[in-house]
């Protein structure tokens, strides 16, 4: 995401690969999309990097949790196994099919860019203006928690009409 003036140089990197100057947001969601917490990291930081600290926080958080389905970009070669090793969790890589060309669309990937589009859709969050860390992740939860309580009423707003039957013509 790239930075505002405001955000500290301590806290911004620059992303080659997307050639952003600013910071990384790594975003754990559950299978339908709802986002269970965000970490912010410098955008020089790489997502193998962040890992650790990512599955680590989760762990903490969510100790159901057993099985993570990961971007490729997080896919370091010995961290699967220890994350199985000390936090008990099954890491698994998700990556674009052999042989595909051009945009392929990733079930498991799908799910978590969505909830992301849905947080930027916000307009606080199409770039990162605060100083400290912390308050970007909070405000990102802020987001999140605001879209899941829309989702969370549209739904029951939608069982609640249906649920009702409607009096007779004329009574």
């Amino acid at each position: 995401m790239k930075a505002a003036d405001t955000v500290g140089r301590d806290s911004r990197g620059y992303d080659g690969a997307k050639k952003i100057n600013g910071r990384k947001r790594h975003l754990v969601v559950d299978t339908h999309g709802l986002p269970l917490f965000v970490m912010v990291t410098p955008a020089d930081m790489t997502d193998r990097d962040a890992a650790k600290e990512v599955l680590f926080r989760l762990r903490l958080m969510r100790p159901e949790i057993t099985i993570v389905w990961a971007d490729s970009g997080y896919a370091a070669p010995k961290l699967g196994g220890w994350a199985k090793k000390y936090l008990n969790l099954t890491l698994s890589t998700v990556g674009r099919p052999k042989g595909a060309k051009g945009f392929v669309v990733i079930k498991r990937r799908r799910v978590v860019e969505g909830s992301i589009a849905w947080i930027v859709n916000a307009r606080r969050h199409a770039r990162d203006y605060e100083r400290l860390v912390q308050h970007s992740e909070s405000l990102i939860t802020w987001a999140a928690i605001t879209l899941m309580s829309r989702r969370t009423t549209r739904r029951q707003s939608r069982r609640a009409g249906q649920a009702e039957p409607r009096p007779p013509i004329g009574h």
